[in-house]
Parts: structure tokens; sequence; C-alpha cells
């Protein structure tokens, strides 16, 4: 699976690219077997985290046709967003960089990736 929000999500440091369940594409960071997903990513829409429940809800509220709760991670602030809606690409791609690095943040320094302050 390659497009520009893979490879924008691939670029960003310390990411590599995963398929934990079949069919599904994902970019996490940190290491190997203790990486933490911080981008799904599919055809039609992709998941991030998009801060907590409240600030996820904004782009409900600003994208109500482009933009849902993800089934079962979505009470702790992950969305779906649709590709090629309403959404810009430009703001699929800041999401992108806004979910890593809250994913990065949670992570044990030691496992953070070096230069990965944006």
């Amino acid at each position: 699976m390659t497009d520009s929000i893979t490879e924008f999500a691939l670029a960003l440091p310390g990411a590599w690219p995963d398929q934990p369940w079949e069919g599904d594409y994902v970019a996490k960071v940190g290491p190997e077997g203790a990486g933490k997903i911080f981008v799904f990513l599919g055809q039609e829409a992709i998941g991030l985290k998009c801060g907590n429940r409240e600030e996820a809800d904004e782009w409900l509220a600003r994208y109500p046709d482009d933009a849902s709760v993800m089934a079962y991670i979505g009470r702790s602030g992950w969305n779906s967003l649709r590709r090629g809606g309403a959404i810009s690409d430009e703001e699929i791609l800041e999401a992108v960089t806004e979910s890593y690095e809250m994913v990065v943040a949670k992570l044990p320094k030691k496992h953070r990736p070096q230069g990965w302050e944006l």
C-alpha cells in the first residue's frame, strides 16, 4: 500500500509499517515488539489519534460526513477520516503528524525516536 499519506507517515522519525491483522495496514513508532500504532492506513479512510474525546469531537462537528468515531478505540480519541472528501489532504497530513506526536509523547523515553520533536 503506497500513497502520499502512507509515504508521509512512514517518513516520520522512527516510523515503520506493520500489518497486525490480515488486510489492515498501520504505521507504528517505537521499537519492534514495543511499537505503538499512530495511524491506520485504510484505502477509504485513515484512523488516527485526534486528542482526547472532546478534541476529537471537533472533527465530527466540522466534517459530519467525513469524520467518525473509530470502533473499539474511539472513546480514547481515535477518529476515522475519510479520504477524498471534504477534509483536505493538507489537513489529513497535519492530523497524521499530530497523532504521531501524541503517540510518541506517551512512549517511554528510551523508545522515542531521535529527532521526533517536529
